[in-house]
């Protein structure tokens, strides 16, 4: 049985350390947070997390700064002083320990590396220990909007698993890195996406289940390794959108919102189900903007 009184501890010190990212963080400071020793701070944090709190505090400040470097016109030395290292050196160690290469370098052709990005532990056992979704016998009848979008040719950057159909299952088989190395891909035209592909992209003993990133039709850039690069052509996709929810409700705000799309019937809307025309996917569930998926669809006109 969990014990949640250290599970709500540990997420009140990622939630602390996410906030005070740029700032010194202490151990001390962390054990006020979680309301234990320091030593039974650290103890419970790396057995629930997996890292040591200062080491899973570097990992996310060099994951940060990367982004930093990424996305802006920065100086390196401004970065490594943004996110609490002394000094430029000791930046361009631990980001060339953490990644492979340094910042410098990064900053220049930015290829996609493993960014460290951590679940929520209270939503890793509110809904990933448990290994599935629940169903809801009943819906809470909150309103689910929704809205056609087109999606121009574009190509997906995606790494497919063995036998997976959800994903629960993906991430046993396929580990936890494969969205941060998504995360990092600058060219992306969308937020990466977990997604349920149709039998004209599978490949034969590859997983119905995937994660991908699309990038541009003329991506030109580096595929990360193990993963692979197809094209997906011009298609609409229905997207349908819950209402916000508690971030511990979020597995319900998911059945809610599948119960919807299986009772949806979209030829009352001029439109019809068309699953080969690019993967049904879906987006991180986050609780401020509700739980969104899309499902590919075609005019009933261009029949």
């Amino acid at each position: 049985m969990e014990n949640w009184e250290n599970i709500n501890a540990v997420q009140r010190v990622q939630d602390y350390i996410v906030k005070h990212i740029t700032e010194e963080i202490t151990l001390h400071g962390l054990a006020q947070v979680a309301g234990y020793s320091p030593w039974y701070t650290s103890r419970i944090f790396k057995e629930l997390v997996g890292k040591p709190p200062l080491e899973y505090i570097r990992a996310l400040r060099l994951s940060h700064a990367a982004l930093k470097l990424r996305d802006e016109k920065i100086k390196v030395v401004d970065v490594a002083l943004e996110f609490a290292f002394n000094s430029h050196e000791g930046f361009t160690r631990a980001f060339s320990q953490q990644f492979g290469m340094t910042p410098k370098h990064y900053q220049k052709g930015t290829p996609p590396i493993p960014l460290f990005m951590p679940s929520s532990i209270r939503e890793y056992y509110l809904i990933i220990k448990k290994g599935e979704v629940k169903k809801m016998e009943k819906t809470k009848n909150n309103i689910i909007f929704t809205q056609v979008v087109e999606r121009p040719a574009r190509k997906l950057i995606l790494k497919r698993g063995i036998k997976a159909d959800n994903y629960f299952d993906y991430c046993e088989e396929v580990g936890c890195d494969v969205w941060g190395i998504l995360c990092s891909i600058k060219e992306a035209l969308y937020e990466p996406i977990g997604m349920w592909l149709p039998e004209n992209l599978r490949k034969k003993g590859t997983s119905v289940y995937a994660q991908g990133v699309e990038v541009p039709i003329n991506y030109k850039g580096e595929v990360p390794a193990g993963f692979e690069i197809i094209e997906l052509s011009p298609c609409k996709v229905m997207v349908f959108q819950g209402a916000p929810f508690n971030n511990e409700e979020f597995g319900d705000a998911i059945a809610e919102l599948w119960e919807a799309m299986k009772e949806y019937n979209p030829e009352l809307y001029g439109f019809k189900w068309a699953d080969e025309d690019g993967p049904r996917f879906q987006l991180v569930p986050l609780g401020e903007r509700g739980y969104i998926e899309a499902r590919p669809v075609r005019s009933l006109k261009q029949d």
